[in-house]
């Protein structure tokens, strides 16, 4: 069952069968840059529960985000709360399968989702929290009106890696774009 519509998009919850395609993301080295690692099978099976006791937890997480008229998964966007220095964070994050960069997908799921945000979840911010040198991602948030604002350093992999938080700060209900997506 679809936990968001929108003309293009289908976004539902991420199940065992998504494996192969969780796969074909988190275990593209390219895909997985911001992360300095591509994942094993191992580390795909933890994703996929971590999402799903997001669902539990939460009653959203990542989402397996299809194209309506393939029907085929282009990738994972939803919303999560994250752990930042400042405190936690209501985050939009974005991951597609590297086919289906440059099509516009991350920012036609990305404005779904802070509709979905606003409209069903009644945050009056929302951030994505983005590797400094994350140029593609930084783009897409920029896209989405989010602007940057303060920074932290992660460690990851024995990496240090420094992240922007961007936002965007709207009242409930004010962001609505009938007809995108």
């Amino acid at each position: 069952m679809p936990v968001i519509e929108t003309e293009r998009l289908s976004f539902r919850e991420l199940s065992r069968e998504d494996f192969e395609d969780l796969c074909e993301i988190l275990q593209d080295p390219e895909a997985m840059t911001a992360y300095e690692h591509a994942f094993s099978d191992a580390e795909v099976w933890e994703w996929l529960g971590r999402q799903q006791g997001r669902y539990c937890r939460y009653g959203f997480g990542l989402w397996a985000v299809t194209d309506r008229l393939t029907g085929e998964m282009v990738g994972q966007v939803g919303l999560t709360m994250q752990p930042t220095p400042y405190g936690r964070e209501l985050e939009l994050g974005y991951l597609l399968k590297r086919r289906f960069w440059h099509l516009g997908y991350a920012t036609m799921a990305g404005e779904a989702c802070l509709s979905y945000a606003y409209d069903q979840l009644g945050a009056s911010r929302v951030t994505s929290i983005i590797r400094e040198n994350n140029w593609a991602s930084r783009r897409v948030a920029e896209r989405l009106g989010m602007t940057p604002g303060k920074t932290f350093v992660k460690h990851y992999y024995g990496v240090d890696m420094p992240h922007i938080i961007y936002s965007i700060e709207v009242p409930a209900k004010a962001y609505s774009r009938e007809g995108q997506g």
